[in-house]
């Protein structure tokens, strides 16, 4: 049980943390403060920057094997994702299956440096 309250409130996290940068983001874009590539890219980085962080974070709390904690984060996300976009756009292409694989990397990358940090200390 401490488990998944452990990965519901890192998922909590990063939703919320997303959601606040894309707004702000979008919020830039809507004022014409950014141009439109600079706001695709910065949708990207927004996101990936969030998962790197948030699986340190939860990599800097396991006990061992930080990769698996990073597919474990990754693999809800990507499934909530796909689902989203399943029902969203009624298509699906090899671009999201590039987009959720970079998720993943940035995923473990992330848990394992985290992983990492912790030993060092």
């Amino acid at each position: 049980m401490t488990n998944i309250k452990k990965y519901l409130f890192q998922l909590l996290i990063t939703f919320i943390s997303l959601f606040v940068l894309t707004t702000l983001a979008t919020t830039l874009y809507f004022f014409n403060l950014i141009n439109p590539t600079t706001y695709n890219i910065l949708k990207i980085v927004i996101l990936l920057l969030t998962l790197f962080i948030n699986s340190l974070i939860l990599g800097k709390k396991a006990k061992c094997k930080g990769y698996l904690e990073g597919i474990k984060l990754s693999s809800i996300i990507v499934i909530i994702f796909m689902l989203l976009t399943l029902l969203l756009t009624k298509s699906f292409d090899i671009k999201y299956l590039l987009y959720y694989l970079i998720i993943i990397i940035t995923s473990i990358l992330g848990s394992m440096i985290g992983i990492s940090l912790k030993k060092e200390l």
